[in-house]
C-alpha cells in the first residue's frame, strides 16, 4: 500500500435488502456452511453486524449476537469476520473489528468473545493484537474440518466485579 495513500473503506450494516451480500462473503471466506438462525441473529443484532466495502466492492463483513449473561449483563459473540484475499492487510479487518469494540465499549458491554479454529495462527495473532486473550479451549468443536478443536478468544470491557 502506498505511503499516505487513503482506502476508501466504507461500513454499511446489513438489512434484508443485502443479507444475500453477507451470505454470499460467507461462502468464499468459511470451510463451514451458515443456518437461518446465524442470519436470523446477524440482522438482530443491528450495528454489531457490517459489511465492508473497498472501492464500493463488497470484500469484508463482521457478524456478530448480542448474549445475555448471568446477572443480566450483555456480551457480543463474534460469529464470524472476514476479508476477501486480495483485500487482506488493507485495514479492513481492523475497520470491522474496532467498530464493533468501540459499539460494544460505548454500550458498557463486559466483554467480546469468538471461537478460532486452533491451527487458525493468523486470526489468533490477529485478535492478540487487539487485547484478545485464549481463554478456554473446546475439543470437537467443529465436526467438517480438521483440526475439529478451537480456542475461545475473549476480550473483557469492563474488570468483572469481584465478591468479597
Amino acid at each position: 500500500m502506498g505511503a499516505g495513500k487513503q482506502v476508501p473503506i466504507s461500513l454499511d450494516g446489513v438489512r434484508d435488502k443485502n443479507l444475500m451480500q453477507l451470505k454470499k462473503l460467507n461462502v468464499a471466506l468459511f470451510p463451514v456452511r451458515y443456518n437461518d438462525k446465524y442470519y436470523t441473529d446477524a440482522l438482530a443484532s443491528g450495528e454489531f453486524t457490517k459489511l465492508a466495502y473497498y472501492s464500493d466492492i463488497c470484500v469484508g463483513a463482521i457478524a456478530c449476537r448480542l448474549e445475555k449473561k448471568e446477572g443480566g449483563t450483555i456480551c457480543v459473540y463474534i460469529m464470524t469476520l472476514g476479508v476477501l484475499a486480495p483485500y487482506r492487510g488493507l485495514g479492513i479487518g481492523t475497520r470491522l473489528l474496532n467498530h464493533v469494540l468501540d459499539l460494544a465499549s460505548k454500550q458498557n458491554m463486559s466483554e467480546i468473545y469468538l471461537h478460532v479454529q486452533t491451527n487458525n495462527e493468523d486470526a489468533i495473532n490477529f485478535y492478540k493484537k487487539f487485547g484478545f486473550e485464549i481463554t478456554d479451549t473446546i475439543q470437537n468443536y467443529y465436526t467438517n474440518i480438521t483440526p475439529p478443536d478451537c480456542y475461545v478468544v475473549t476480550k473483557y470491557l469492563t474488570q468483572p466485579q469481584q465478591k468479597k
